[in-house]
């Protein structure tokens, strides 16, 4: 219990100071927000009317207060560029991001940790240097040449997926899984690549441990001592690197989504950096920087209940 009560005190510290940055940082780049609305044609005396009723001139500590509040208070403001009330339009992008980052998230562990174990099983052989080298290549090439190359291939020349576009989930699900499934590939192909290593690796000074060489004299079958024994043991590690990297994914997702035109918060957010629309900015990377809060909280509790000696301290 204090475990949890520490952990959401950081997650709120944390939450506190990325919003004191985020707020400081979108107030010094360059643009006027009245000018964004009312044009650069507009009245002077128009624009100096609309800075107040907005409260741009207000001290910066005020106009964070008001920011903050309005975040708690359901009222986040209204976008520059969309014309629509920021608050359901990151809902409905959210959506569309989470469902990316699930399913390469599921496509990378679902390769990952097979591999991981077959090259730990088969160290130093040919079989361990092939993964080894896959590997390599995955997380040397950036997640845009992935994307580039699947368009290319699945979409262009085979003509199977589509390339671009946004299904929503609730209209049409198959579609949905469709549309984000090339996207999803070419994040989790570079996911993969990192959890190979890390799998591949953990299962190594796993599988020299006392108590597999217990295992195997007891006469097991060496499935079960492999899976059973050696996996249970090495999975920890595996599942904490890859929430730490929904971080990552969701850095590398701004990318992704601009390429493939799939509107999502990285989308979103990427619109919203180059129309300068301040509000938008604001609140984006507060969201994305709570899910990633959040996720790295929710891995802390799910490697408590896989090593039941995080409990006992």
């Amino acid at each position: 219990m204090l475990f949890l009560v520490n952990r959401l005190l950081s997650v709120f510290l944390t939450l506190l100071l990325i919003s004191i940055i985020t707020f400081a940082v979108t107030n010094i780049l360059p643009g006027d927000v009245a000018m964004m609305i009312m044009g650069t044609q507009s009245n002077p005396e128009a624009l100096a009317g609309l800075r107040e009723s907005l409260g741009l001139n207000d001290p910066l500590f005020v106009q964070y207060a008001r920011w903050i509040g309005g975040l708690l208070t359901g009222d986040w403001g209204t976008s520059l560029v969309f014309k629509e009330p920021i608050g359901p339009l990151i809902a409905d992008k959210v959506v569309a991001s989470a469902l990316i980052v699930v399913m390469s998230m599921a496509i990378a562990l679902s390769a990952a940790i097979p591999l991981g174990v077959w090259a730990a099983i088969h160290r130093d052989r040919w079989q361990d240097n092939a993964a080894s080298a896959s590997a390599l290549v995955g997380v040397s090439l950036p997640d845009f040449f992935w994307g580039i190359m699947l368009i290319l291939l699945f979409a262009s020349v085979l003509g199977w997926l589509p390339s671009s576009g946004f299904v929503h989930p609730a209209e049409d699900f198959f579609g949905a899984l469709r549309h984000a499934f090339l996207p999803s590939l070419a994040l989790g192909l570079g996911l993969m690549a990192h959890l190979t290593r890390m799998t591949r690796a953990t299962m190594v000074s796993i599988l020299q441990q006392d108590f597999i060489r217990v295992a195997r004299a007891k006469g097991l079958p060496e499935r079960s001592v492999i899976w059973g024994y050696g996996l249970r043991n090495a999975i920890g590690p595996v599942v904490t690197v890859a929430g730490l990297q929904v971080g990552y994914l969701f850095g590398s997702i701004i990318v992704i989504e601009s390429l493939f035109n799939f509107t999502g918060m990285g989308w979103l957010t990427y619109q919203a950096l180059l129309n300068r629309d301040i509000p938008l900015i604001q609140s984006t990377v507060f969201v994305i920087a709570a899910v990633v809060m959040l996720t790295n909280l929710i891995v802390d509790l799910i490697y408590m209940v896989i090593d039941p000696r995080l409990r006992a301290t």
